[in-house]
Protein backbone atom coordinates (compact mmCIF):
# COMPACT_ATOMS: atom_id res chain seq x y z
CA UNK A 1 0.00 0.00 0.00
CA UNK A 2 1.32 3.41 -1.18
CA UNK A 3 -0.87 5.26 1.15
CA UNK A 4 -2.60 4.24 4.91
CA UNK A 5 -4.65 7.32 6.76
CA UNK A 6 -6.69 5.89 9.63
CA UNK A 7 -9.17 9.08 10.96
CA UNK A 8 -6.31 11.43 10.34
CA UNK A 9 -7.18 14.57 11.63
CA UNK A 10 -5.83 18.55 11.80
CA UNK A 11 -7.06 22.01 12.58
CA UNK A 12 -6.31 25.03 11.79
CA UNK A 13 -7.32 28.28 13.99
CA UNK A 14 -9.44 25.91 16.25
CA UNK A 15 -11.03 24.30 12.95
CA UNK A 16 -11.16 20.93 11.40
CA UNK A 17 -8.99 21.31 8.08
CA UNK A 18 -9.17 17.47 7.48
CA UNK A 19 -12.31 15.71 9.94
CA UNK A 20 -11.04 12.40 10.72
CA UNK A 21 -10.18 11.16 6.95
CA UNK A 22 -9.85 7.32 6.57
CA UNK A 23 -7.87 7.05 3.21
CA UNK A 24 -5.68 4.23 1.32
CA UNK A 25 -4.26 4.57 -2.14
CA UNK A 26 -2.57 1.36 -3.55
CA UNK A 27 -0.23 0.97 -5.78
CA UNK A 28 -1.11 1.95 -9.60
CA UNK A 29 -4.08 3.99 -8.71
CA UNK A 30 -4.47 6.96 -10.70
CA UNK A 31 -6.67 9.79 -8.24
CA UNK A 32 -8.50 12.82 -9.68
CA UNK A 33 -8.71 14.83 -6.02
CA UNK A 34 -11.25 17.12 -6.36
CA UNK A 35 -13.62 19.49 -4.48
CA UNK A 36 -14.08 23.19 -3.65
CA UNK A 37 -11.31 25.85 -2.11
CA UNK A 38 -11.27 25.02 1.35
CA UNK A 39 -12.01 21.13 1.11
CA UNK A 40 -8.92 20.19 2.64
CA UNK A 41 -7.25 18.60 -0.37
CA UNK A 42 -4.02 20.87 -0.60
CA UNK A 43 -3.58 20.12 3.24
CA UNK A 44 -4.37 16.59 2.75
CA UNK A 45 -1.40 16.51 0.28
CA UNK A 46 1.07 17.98 2.44
CA UNK A 47 0.32 15.68 5.19
CA UNK A 48 1.07 13.16 3.08
CA UNK A 49 4.72 14.94 1.80
CA UNK A 50 5.08 14.77 6.09
CA UNK A 51 4.95 18.99 5.95
CA UNK A 52 2.40 18.74 8.83
CA UNK A 53 1.76 17.21 12.51
CA UNK A 54 -1.27 16.08 12.94
CA UNK A 55 -3.72 16.58 15.69
CA UNK A 56 -4.47 12.74 15.90
CA UNK A 57 -4.68 9.63 13.43
CA UNK A 58 -2.09 7.45 11.86
CA UNK A 59 -0.58 8.42 8.62
CA UNK A 60 1.30 5.96 6.34
CA UNK A 61 3.21 6.64 3.36
CA UNK A 62 4.92 3.20 2.32
CA UNK A 63 4.67 1.96 5.76
CA UNK A 64 6.69 5.41 6.95
CA UNK A 65 5.37 7.80 9.24
CA UNK A 66 6.01 10.84 6.61
CA UNK A 67 7.05 12.99 9.39
CA UNK A 68 9.43 11.14 11.19
CA UNK A 69 10.96 9.22 8.14
CA UNK A 70 10.29 12.82 5.79
CA UNK A 71 13.53 12.39 3.70
CA UNK A 72 13.15 8.58 3.33
CA UNK A 73 9.70 9.15 2.00
CA UNK A 74 10.09 12.09 -0.35
CA UNK A 75 13.08 10.01 -2.23
CA UNK A 76 10.56 8.05 -3.52
CA UNK A 77 7.73 10.96 -4.15
CA UNK A 78 7.75 13.63 -7.13
CA UNK A 79 5.09 16.62 -6.47
CA UNK A 80 4.45 20.08 -8.72
CA UNK A 81 2.86 22.73 -6.38
CA UNK A 82 0.46 24.98 -8.11
CA UNK A 83 2.49 27.76 -7.45
CA UNK A 84 5.93 27.40 -8.46
CA UNK A 85 8.18 28.50 -5.90
CA UNK A 86 10.56 31.65 -5.83
CA UNK A 87 13.69 29.57 -6.01
CA UNK A 88 16.97 32.50 -6.68
CA UNK A 89 18.84 29.47 -8.11
CA UNK A 90 19.57 29.64 -11.86
CA UNK A 91 18.58 27.21 -14.09
CA UNK A 92 21.86 25.06 -14.11
CA UNK A 93 22.41 25.40 -10.57
CA UNK A 94 18.78 23.59 -10.03
CA UNK A 95 19.75 21.18 -12.34
CA UNK A 96 23.33 20.26 -10.55
CA UNK A 97 21.04 20.38 -7.19
CA UNK A 98 17.80 18.04 -8.13
CA UNK A 99 20.85 15.92 -10.27
CA UNK A 100 22.74 15.10 -7.10
CA UNK A 101 19.82 15.15 -4.72
CA UNK A 102 17.60 12.30 -6.04
CA UNK A 103 20.13 10.53 -8.06
CA UNK A 104 18.51 12.10 -11.74
CA UNK A 105 20.52 12.50 -14.51
CA UNK A 106 20.62 15.99 -15.79
CA UNK A 107 20.08 14.54 -19.70
CA UNK A 108 16.93 12.97 -18.47
CA UNK A 109 15.43 15.93 -16.98
CA UNK A 110 16.62 17.73 -20.57
CA UNK A 111 14.83 15.09 -22.65
CA UNK A 112 11.27 15.62 -20.66
CA UNK A 113 11.84 19.40 -21.34
CA UNK A 114 12.39 18.89 -24.66
CA UNK A 115 9.14 17.19 -25.08
CA UNK A 116 7.32 19.77 -23.91
CA UNK A 117 9.10 22.27 -25.53
CA UNK A 118 11.23 23.93 -23.65
CA UNK A 119 14.84 24.89 -24.24
CA UNK A 120 16.88 24.69 -21.09
CA UNK A 121 19.81 24.93 -22.81
CA UNK A 122 19.81 28.64 -23.75
CA UNK A 123 18.22 29.33 -20.64
CA UNK A 124 20.73 27.82 -17.86
CA UNK A 125 22.01 31.27 -16.79
CA UNK A 126 18.72 32.49 -15.84
CA UNK A 127 17.83 32.16 -12.37
CA UNK A 128 14.53 29.85 -11.67
CA UNK A 129 12.49 32.95 -10.77
CA UNK A 130 12.81 35.18 -13.33
CA UNK A 131 10.96 32.24 -15.47
CA UNK A 132 7.28 32.89 -17.37
CA UNK A 133 4.81 31.31 -15.49
CA UNK A 134 4.64 28.37 -17.99
CA UNK A 135 8.49 27.69 -18.31
CA UNK A 136 8.36 27.35 -14.88
CA UNK A 137 5.72 24.49 -14.59
CA UNK A 138 7.12 22.70 -17.73
CA UNK A 139 10.61 22.56 -16.19
CA UNK A 140 8.92 21.12 -12.64
CA UNK A 141 7.00 19.02 -14.79
CA UNK A 142 10.14 17.81 -16.79
CA UNK A 143 12.14 16.80 -13.31
CA UNK A 144 9.01 15.11 -11.55
CA UNK A 145 8.77 13.10 -14.79
CA UNK A 146 12.49 12.55 -14.52
CA UNK A 147 12.57 11.71 -11.38
CA UNK A 148 11.30 8.10 -12.09
CA UNK A 149 9.11 8.15 -8.87
CA UNK A 150 6.94 5.90 -6.84
CA UNK A 151 3.96 8.56 -6.23
CA UNK A 152 3.43 11.41 -8.10
CA UNK A 153 1.30 14.34 -7.28
CA UNK A 154 0.61 17.35 -8.88
CA UNK A 155 -1.50 20.15 -7.69
CA UNK A 156 -3.50 21.98 -10.93
CA UNK A 157 -0.46 21.12 -12.72
CA UNK A 158 -1.52 22.48 -16.09
CA UNK A 159 -2.65 25.85 -14.43
CA UNK A 160 0.24 28.01 -15.99
CA UNK A 161 0.37 26.17 -19.59
CA UNK A 162 -1.32 27.58 -22.62
CA UNK A 163 -3.71 24.24 -24.55
CA UNK A 164 -0.66 22.95 -26.41
CA UNK A 165 1.12 22.26 -22.82
CA UNK A 166 -1.15 21.19 -21.55
CA UNK A 167 -1.79 18.75 -24.47
CA UNK A 168 2.58 17.65 -24.43
CA UNK A 169 1.68 16.92 -20.69
CA UNK A 170 -1.19 14.94 -20.97
CA UNK A 171 0.81 12.83 -23.34
CA UNK A 172 3.79 12.58 -21.75
CA UNK A 173 1.75 11.52 -18.49
CA UNK A 174 -0.14 8.70 -20.83
CA UNK A 175 3.32 7.05 -20.59
CA UNK A 176 3.67 6.80 -17.13
CA UNK A 177 4.14 3.11 -15.51
CA UNK A 178 1.32 1.61 -14.80
CA UNK A 179 1.97 0.65 -11.42
CA UNK A 180 3.43 4.24 -10.55
CA UNK A 181 0.46 6.03 -8.16
CA UNK A 182 -0.76 9.67 -8.91
CA UNK A 183 -2.73 11.99 -7.60
CA UNK A 184 -3.93 15.22 -9.19
CA UNK A 185 -5.73 18.05 -7.49
CA UNK A 186 -7.77 19.46 -10.19
CA UNK A 187 -11.31 21.15 -10.83
CA UNK A 188 -11.10 19.54 -14.49
CA UNK A 189 -11.88 16.10 -14.58
CA UNK A 190 -12.60 15.85 -18.25
CA UNK A 191 -9.26 16.76 -19.10
CA UNK A 192 -7.83 13.79 -16.91
CA UNK A 193 -10.48 11.23 -16.98
CA UNK A 194 -8.52 8.92 -19.49
CA UNK A 195 -5.51 9.21 -17.02
CA UNK A 196 -7.60 8.22 -13.66
CA UNK A 197 -9.14 4.96 -12.49
CA UNK A 198 -10.47 6.95 -9.42
CA UNK A 199 -12.20 9.93 -8.06
CA UNK A 200 -11.85 11.72 -4.96
CA UNK A 201 -14.31 14.08 -3.97
CA UNK A 202 -13.75 16.78 -0.52
CA UNK A 203 -15.81 18.92 1.05
CA UNK A 204 -15.41 20.92 4.51
CA UNK A 205 -12.28 18.84 5.46
CA UNK A 206 -13.66 15.06 4.86
CA UNK A 207 -13.96 12.74 2.15
CA UNK A 208 -17.66 12.92 0.72
CA UNK A 209 -17.15 10.53 -2.63
CA UNK A 210 -14.35 8.36 -3.26
CA UNK A 211 -15.77 6.31 -6.46
CA UNK A 212 -13.72 3.77 -9.16
CA UNK A 213 -13.67 5.02 -12.78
Amino acid sequence: MIIEAKTIAKKFMGEYVLDHIDLNINSGDKVALMGPNGAGKTTLVRAILGFYHLESGEMRVFGKDPVKSRVEVLNSISFIPQLPPPIKLSIEELLTYVSKSSNTPKESIFKEAKRMELDLKANLSKPFFKLSGGMKQKLLIAIALSKKSDLLIFDEPTANLDPKGREQFYELLSEIDKSCSTIYITHRLDEIEPLVNRKIYMELGKIVEDERL
